[in-house]
C-alpha cells in the first residue's frame, strides 16, 4: 500500500482566517490559501485547484497505461481539469469536474484512443475517489499535432 500525506494549517475565521498547506514531498511547502484565495482570486491555492491537478495528473498517467496496453504510445497528452464548486442551500459542494484531453498519438487509432480516454476517465483513482459528475472533451492529434 502507497500513503501519500498532505497537511494544513489553519488560523482564525472563515473569512479573515488563513491557512498553509504543505506537501509530504515538499513540492508544496506553507503555500498560502484562505477565502480569499478559494472566492476572491487572491494569489495563493484553494481545495479546488489542488484537486483539479491532482485529477489532472491522474488522468494523464492512467490513460499512458491503458494506451499502452493497446499497442499506442501518446508522445503527448495534456489533460486540464476545471473543478466547479457552488453554492448548493447553505454551504457549497464541488459538483462537477470537466476534463479537456488533448493528445499526440502518432499512428493512433482515434476511435480506440476515445475509448481508452472514456476508461481512463471512469478508472483513475482520482476519478473514483471522486463523488462528482466528470466530463470529458478529446482533441485527438489536432492541437498539438499542429504545433508539432
Amino acid at each position: 500500500m502507497i500513503v501519500k500525506s498532505a497537511n494544513a494549517l489553519w488560523s482564525g475565521d472563515l473569512k479573515t482566517g488563513k491557512g498553509l498547506i504543505s506537501t509530504e514531498s515538499g513540492v508544496m511547502k506553507d503555500t498560502p490559501y484562505g477565502f480569499k484565495h478559494r472566492f476572491e482570486g487572491e494569489p495563493g491555492t484553494n481545495p479546488e485547484e489542488l484537486i483539479a491537478a491532482a485529477h489532472a495528473g491522474c488522468f494523464s498517467m492512467a490513460l499512458s497505461k491503458i494506451l499502452g496496453d493497446a499497442d499506442m504510445v501518446a508522445q503527448e497528452i495534456k489533460t486540464t481539469a476545471k473543478v466547479s464548486l457552488e453554492q448548493v442551500g447553505e454551504g457549497f459542494e464541488i459538483t462537477k469536474i470537466h476534463l479537456d484531453l488533448s493528445a499526440y498519438v502518432p499512428n493512433g487509432d482515434e476511435a480506440k484512443f476515445e475509448e481508452c480516454a472514456q476508461a481512463a476517465k471512469a478508472g483513475c483513482p482520482v476519478s473514483k475517489v471522486l463523488n462528482a459528475d466528470i466530463t470529458l472533451d478529446i482533441d485527438f492529434n489536432g492541437e498539438m499535432a499542429a504545433a508539432s
